[in-house]
């Protein structure tokens, strides 16, 4: 690791990291310099969160003119995975957001062709008259009953690209009896439908790759990416960790430390 030099990778909530370079090892990932873009954007669009849109579309095998939907389509993850569909050639892309700012937010400034509120009474009824011909890709951030609807959405020969749940984590592995929020999990036999997980950490030896390409729209000005900055240092990070499980943050939710 170059003496001086910034890196962008997982080091938890501290404000000051001690290590040798047995511990600095990937998915850190060493910043250029000048940087290309604001420090705040390596870790959002240039960073994890960025290279997760890119890995999840990529894995997904989406081809031209094929429908996805991309569910917390604003969120830091699913706003940058809609502009690369876009931009792979995607028929129609469709997002599920939590209000109705965000999925107007998705269509004017994200380039969705329709999003859906998850909180509307007739969301599903808007999903099926946003897919009239199925889906053939998911890229699921968020799992419930969103997810389960979707799956009974599917084509044959469909694929899951399933990157997170964020409506179960809060009550995952907790034990007692299944609250059966998949009850549509059999549709991948009949669809012969693929659900591939990913890990991010997984894939650092791509991080390079993804970052080039994600920078490359960056500079072509196809890119666009928001930013949810709360500020009070390292204490307010518990404030914001409520708000992205709220839904409150548009884009990355980052805690400024210090300027």
């Amino acid at each position: 690791m170059p003496v001086g030099a910034t890196v962008s990778g997982f080091t938890g909530w501290q404000e000051l990291v001690l290590a040798d370079d047995s511990q600095l090892e990937a998915p850190l990932t060493v910043l250029p310099t000048p940087l290309p873009a604001p420090e705040s954007a390596f870790l959002g669009v240039l960073g994890h969160t960025g290279i997760s849109a890119y890995l999840g579309i990529d894995l997904a095998e989406l081809k031209e003119g094929e429908t996805i939907v991309i569910s917390a389509a604003c969120g830091a993850v699913g706003s940058i995975a809609g502009q690369i569909a876009r931009q792979k050639g995607a028929g129609r892309v469709i997002g599920i957001a939590g209000s109705p700012s965000k999925c107007q937010h998705a269509v004017k400034v994200l380039g969705y062709d329709a999003c859906i509120d998850h909180h509307a009474a007739d969301w599903r009824a808007q999903l099926d008259a946003a897919t009239p011909d199925g889906i053939d890709v998911d890229f699921e951030n968020v799992g419930g009953p969103v997810m389960d609807h979707i799956l009974m959405r599917l084509n044959i020969g469909a694929r899951v690209s399933l990157c997170g749940m964020i409506s179960e984590y809060n009550s995952y592995n907790k034990g007692g009896e299944h609250t059966g929020s998949l009850t549509n999990i059999v549709q991948l036999i009949m669809q012969r439908a693929t659900i591939k997980g990913f890990l991010v950490l997984d894939w650092a030896h791509r991080f390079e790759e993804a970052i080039t390409y994600l920078a490359g729209l960056l500079g072509e000005g196809k890119l666009h990416y928001d930013e949810t900055i709360v500020d009070g240092g390292i204490e307010a990070a518990p404030y914001a960790l409520h708000q992205l499980f709220s839904g409150a943050n548009l884009g990355k939710l980052l805690v400024r430390v210090a300027d």
